[in-house]
């Protein structure tokens, strides 16, 4: 590898094995192989996997994109120059990596012989492209280190500069959303291009109705000798979560995306289905949208904070399969401070307390905004409402489909919502900037909340080395979120699939995502 003396670089060998292992492992059914019957675990080329989903992918712009209909779906086509195995950590992906002792210079070394899917070369000049034209977009998971250049420094070398220190760069860019792709877009236009984008991926796509279904084939020169092992890979959308089970009940599909918590039981019991339950990054909450009036009152969230009972809504609606929330940040995230927050508990008296000393102490009206077809957010929903109502403030529940109801989030148009927070990389900073930055892409994740004190800790954050001093700043930054409350964090949900017995290789990433290169499907009996 092409790089400066070996004093100023801290060599990363580790992370080199840990891909290694990376490739051969497996996640799935309560962390071990599903093993259709006893069937040899040697994988087998071949096939077509339907992967049944709630929502179809719109949109394979990976600078501009988000929410987890489009993400994983991007990140079968594009990939990172490092990305994360299903623990978590680091490893390099499409590129090694060293960084020198000043922590400003980061030397990205390609792999050798890496092609696009159209079996082109991929080179520095496409890397270049690819993290400038994210830069210039910025979009909803921005590429925040303070870059002062990027620049080809070998035939496969890029060299990425910073002005100063930036600790979660690495992380940051283990996000789907800095994929790599042909510079020029290959000599098409934007729009021609995501409409049939090429990356280094393991699939390319085939057919795609942004209002539904979904098909890749194989990519022929992927990276990874063998795989993937799969000929061709659907994402079915099916919008109900009774449909999608029972499709995968009746082999109409070989896998789904989500199963909803009060059926794990039932799927991993089923003779021909197989659940997979792997942590995750994400935390259930309740959002506030503080430019409401009421909301915008620290006293009336603090009131409906000690309204809600966490530890009954977790038992009731997750059935063992999810762990109460204390703080944002779940525990499988760096600097997590779930174990040291001290949340507002639940204590109607207090509740009613709290109400008193904001401008609505005889309560309000209000309406809670939620997704359609998710039978586990519904039965939330009415707790709340239960809860709610006890203090005096009276919730009419409004579910929309879901394409509707992110219109309607993204616009700022709803009072308090329910939703999830995820997380696209194990450092904390990507989840604290997405919650609680009011500069940033989703202004405090909708909330519009902002505190000066948080601020001022989140940019600490960025730039302190990992240690006892960053686990500080994260700490008090989740307390004064606990605090505050411009959201409260219910639960800590596990990633619930499944599959068909057929299915092997099931991969399952922190944050949702499934490696299908991974997965192969037993020859039928």
């Amino acid at each position: 590898m092409n790089t400066a003396p070996a004093p100023r670089r801290r060599r990363l060998a580790a992370a080199a094995t840990a891909l290694a292992a990376a490739l051969l492992l497996s996640a799935c059914s309560g962390g071990a192989a599903p093993d259709a019957g006893g069937e040899t675990a040697t994988p087998v080329a071949g096939g077509t996997l339907t992967f049944g989903r709630a929502a179809s992918a719109n949109d394979l712009d990976l600078n501009q994109q988000i929410t987890a209909n489009n993400a994983f779906a991007i990140d079968k086509i594009f990939e990172p120059l490092v990305s994360f195995d299903e623990t978590g950590t680091i490893v390099p992906w499409l590129a090694d990596f060293a960084v020198d002792d000043a922590g400003t210079e980061y030397v990205f070394t390609l792999r050798d012989g890496l092609q696009f899917s159209d079996g082109s070369e991929v080179t520095p000049a496409d890397v270049v492209f690819s993290l400038n034209r994210h830069r210039e977009v910025g979009g909803p998971l921005p590429l925040t280190a303070p870059i002062a250049d990027i620049a080809a420094s070998g035939d496969r070398e890029v060299t990425i500069t910073l002005t100063e220190p930036y600790t979660p760069f690495i992380s940051e860019l283990a996000s789907f959303s800095n994929g790599i792709f042909p510079a020029d877009f290959g000599g098409a236009s934007e729009e021609e291009f995501f409409a049939q984008p090429v990356g280094t991926g393991p699939f390319v796509l085939s057919e795609w109705d942004p209002n539904g279904d979904l098909s890749f084939v194989k990519n022929e020169h992927y990276w990874q000798e063998g795989k993937p092992y799969l000929d061709g890979l659907v994402y079915r959308v099916i919008a109900d979560d009774t449909q999608l089970r029972q499709q995968l009940a009746a082999g109409q599909i070989d896998a789904i995306d989500t199963v909803p918590a009060a059926n794990a039981a039932e799927v991993a019991a089923a003779a021909d289905t197989e659940l997979s339950q792997t942590p995750g990054w994400s935390t259930e909450q309740v959002f506030f949208n503080t430019q409401r009036e009421e909301f915008a009152d620290r006293n009336v969230r603090r009131a409906i904070a000690h309204a809600i009972d966490r530890e009954g809504i977790t038992a009731a609606t997750t059935f063992d399969t999810a762990e109460v929330a204390n703080a944002l940040l779940p525990p499988t995230i760096t600097d997590s401070a779930n174990d040291t927050v001290e949340p507002l508990e639940f204590d109607l008296e207090a509740a009613k307390a709290e109400l008193a000393k904001s401008a609505y102490p005889d309560g309000f009206s209000t309406t809670l905004l939620l997704a359609s077809g998710n039978a586990q957010r519904a039965q939330i929903a009415q707790i709340l409402q239960e809860s709610l109502g006890k203090i005096g403030i009276d919730v009419e529940i409004e579910q929309l489909d879901i394409a509707v109801f992110r219109e309607r989030f993204f616009a700022y148009d709803f009072d308090f919502m329910l939703n999830s927070g995820q997380s696209d990389a194990p450092d904390p900073n990507g989840f604290i900037t997405f919650q609680a930055d009011p500069e940033g892409f989703s202004k405090s994740y909708w909330t519009h909340y902002t505190n000066d004190r948080v601020t001022e800790l989140m940019h600490e954050g960025r730039t302190t080395p990992e240690g006892p001093e960053r686990t500080e700043i994260y700490a008090e930054i989740q307390q004064i979120l606990a605090d505050d409350v411009p959201y409260v964090p219910l639960f800590f949900p596990s990633n619930l699939k499944a599959t068909t017995s057929e299915v092997h290789g099931f991969t399952v990433l922190p944050n949702g995502s499934v490696l299908f290169q991974d997965a192969w499907l037993a020859p039928a009996a």
